[in-house]
């Protein structure tokens, strides 16, 4: 049920185009993925993540498991079920989670030890309890569970997050494989290594090992740099496969996506359009803008003539920046509407960018035009 193909390569870059066949349904690649943390993207209906074209959606197995719990998921049939959502969905493992949330107590190479950040209820985690849970909500991608160690770390603290990935991808292929549908859901391993070069190497070659049907790149988007990000991700191109799709985790930036694209990324995820929209901050063609500037009280153009979501072909920035001032519920689910529209179009043209081949053209366009940077004065 499952098979990754590139149907197009652009011949200056890594940039290429491609196809991934799940069970519910072919995602085109680049895509990027809405993150839908508990069972939703915030301030979305599934029918509104289908309007923007939303290819995929991301469920988070720790805040999953925490709440609703396994039991009424799986009462519910499985995720798609639970949430009226009939397209890809990924899962995370809930490693990061546990890194970055929970209270941690213990890690040990056998398994994680730590308080929920609910209720500081006790909580064991573990490369088999990740796999089973993720079979449980049944989503189309697993991930495997590993360990993101903070940045900045030392080279022995990366290293030993790199160890217990490799051991922890080992058991968690090995469960998988025995207690997983493997006809419905596939496992993507995660390469770790921080910022080291030749912990990169080391990672990739060892999870490339073991033969997943796709491969993640982790623990970037940490708190480094954009240039020690676009670096990473340039020494890991020629050493992942060319045939199976790549995962930048948890990036979103839209300058981030089309430099991860032009290094042969093909799958990205990342709260930030959702997260910005709530507290009024968009992306445009232009740059990024902040709605709750005076400087927006009287523009009644769009929030961006070149962008075809709902909230730019009905409204005004006037209108939108009245929403933000007055905190008027509307106003969050206009922005992240958009935001998301906007990331995922990006996807969209670099795809047809690489297609035409043409993406050098798009890369250069846009990282010329987008201007990090809040535009407009403060209110």
């Amino acid at each position: 049920m499952f098979e990754f193909r590139v149907t197009a390569e652009c011949s200056r870059t890594g940039a290429r185009a491609g196809e991934f066949i799940t069970p519910h349904g072919v995602i085109r690649t680049p895509v990027f993925m809405p993150v839908g943390t508990l069972a939703t993207v915030k301030a979305m209906s599934p029918r509104e993540l289908d309007e923007i074209n939303a290819q995929i959606i991301l469920g988070n197995t720790y805040h999953l498991y925490l709440r609703p719990g396994a039991e009424v998921i799986s009462a519910a049939g499985g995720l798609h079920e639970f949430m009226n959502w009939h397209k890809p969905i990924l899962t995370d493992s809930g490693g990061f989670q546990v890194f970055s949330l929970a209270k941690l107590q213990k890690i040990t190479d056998e398994k994680v030890i730590c308080r929920s950040h609910i209720d500081g209820s006790l909580l064991e985690m573990s490369p088999e309890w990740s796999m089973h849970m993720q079979g449980v909500l049944g989503s189309d991608i697993a991930m495997c569970f590993d360990e993101c160690c903070e940045f900045p770390a030392t080279h022995e603290k990366a290293e030993q997050a790199v160890k217990r990935t490799t051991l922890w991808a080992k058991r968690s292929r090995e469960y998988f494989y025995a207690h997983n549908d493997t006809n419905r859901q596939a496992l993507f391993g995660i390469v770790q290594g921080s910022v080291y070069d030749d912990l990169r190497r080391r990672s990739a070659e060892e999870i490339t090992g073991l033969d997943f049907p796709g491969y993640a790149v982790g623990g970037l988007s940490v708190g480094e740099s954009h240039e020690a990000m676009y670096h990473s991700l340039d020494v890991l191109n020629d050493i992942m496969p060319k045939n199976k799709p790549r995962y930048l985790m948890g990036v979103g930036y839209p300058l981030n996506i089309v430099e991860g694209i032009a290094r042969g990324i093909d799958m990205f995820d990342c709260v930030l359009p959702t997260r910005n929209g709530r507290n009024a901050t968009v992306f445009t063609s232009s740059g990024r803008l902040n709605m709750r500037g005076a400087g927006y009280a009287g523009d009644f153009s769009p929030l961006d003539s070149e962008c075809d979501c709902y909230t730019c072909r009905n409204f005004t920035r006037a209108y939108l920046r009245h929403l933000a001032v007055t905190g008027e519920i509307l106003g969050a689910r206009l922005f992240s509407w958009h935001n998301l529209r906007f990331t995922i179009r990006i996807a969209e043209q670099a795809r047809e960018a690489i297609i035409a081949g043409k993406f050098p053209e798009f890369l250069e366009h846009f990282t010329q035009n987008f201007h990090d940077e809040h535009n407009g004065n403060e209110a």
